[in-house]
């Protein structure tokens, strides 16, 4: 749960009007009740809540949105909102990871060592998200599963579709199918990226490859009734997409983390041969103890050595 600690005011409290505290005091019970879930959210994801449960009176517009962002950059600044209640997954701080000795790299590796438990499936999953803001709603579950998962920012590149190519090739040469799990907006963009990664991946891997929507679909809309957007003329795409679909479009991020996480956990599951993962798991504990036993061993060499 959330240090209290992180409620850090680096602002006098002011004063602030009715409006303004209220809006923090929804923000604070959502945010609570996600974190509750196992969620950092994004302030988008946050905003789309807003909307959702009618706190924005049925209106969404950038207006909207840029208020509430204002109103929570204040309520940091004051200590009224958790620092950590809130995460931009766009911008981490990168460096070369260090330790104090050799003993804890070690005792690190043993601690991380994972084999992949893939290699000997049949199929070979990756999930794929057009925005970076969502990977940390997908990475939890994707690392439970041990799939990669991949934020292709929009379009993906030229390069890193030949580079996915290239890494399917050689599934497929060792027998494997792989597939792609995709999420993305449903507007004219989004929706054409499915089709977009499904034929330039089979182009660069040599054989077709299956590219399976998973969110955001029509059907999903339907369901959930997120809160909608108007469809961007200036997308080249928008006529096609408004013959088929209308005039409003919806975002990914409107979708509850905890949905997104169910729908990706059983379309794995699905093609996942529990057997073969079951004997998988058997052997990486096997390994594992390999490794804290030769860890184990240095050690005691080294106080040995110390006693000298």
């Amino acid at each position: 749960m959330t240090d209290k600690g992180t409620f850090r005011a680096y602002k006098e409290l002011g004063r602030l009007s009715e409006r303004t505290l209220e809006t923090i005091g929804y923000a604070n019970s959502i945010l609570a009740e996600y974190e509750a879930r196992g969620h950092q959210m994004t302030l988008r994801q946050l905003y789309y809540q807003f909307v959702a449960r009618g706190l924005t009176g049925g209106v969404n517009t950038k207006a909207q949105y840029d208020r509430i962002g204002n109103i929570l950059n204040e309520g940091r600044l004051r200590g009224l909102v958790s620092w950590t209640a809130l995460e931009d997954r766009g911008r981490n701080l990168r460096g070369v990871r260090t330790y104090d000795n050799i003993h804890q790299c070690l005792s690190g590796a043993a601690q991380s060592y994972k084999t992949d438990l893939w290699a000997d499936q049949q199929w070979r999953p990756e999930v794929w998200i057009e925005k970076e803001a969502l990977v940390g709603v997908i990475g939890n579950i994707c690392a439970r599963l041990r799939v990669d998962f991949y934020a292709t920012k929009g379009y993906n590149s030229q390069s890193e579709q030949w580079r996915a190519g290239q890494r399917f090739a050689r599934y497929v040469r060792k027998g494997q199918r792989p597939i792609v799990f995709h999420l993305g907006d449903h507007d004219p963009s989004g929706i054409d990226m499915t089709r977009d990664n499904q034929e330039r991946l089979s182009m660069f891997t040599g054989t077709p490859v299956i590219v399976q929507r998973l969110a955001l679909n029509m059907a999903q809309v339907e369901e959930f009734n997120p809160p909608p957007n108007p469809t961007k003329e200036t997308d080249s795409r928008s006529d096609w997409y408004r013959s088929k679909y209308g005039d409003e479009c919806w975002e990914l991020d409107a979708l509850e983390p905890t949905y997104i996480e169910n729908l990706i956990r059983d379309s794995i599951l699905k093609v996942r041969d529990e057997a073969r993962w079951e004997e998988a798991m058997n052997q990486e504990t096997l390994d594992q103890q390999e490794m804290n036993d030769l860890l184990n061993s240095i050690r005691e060499n080294d106080d040995d050595d110390d006693d000298a």
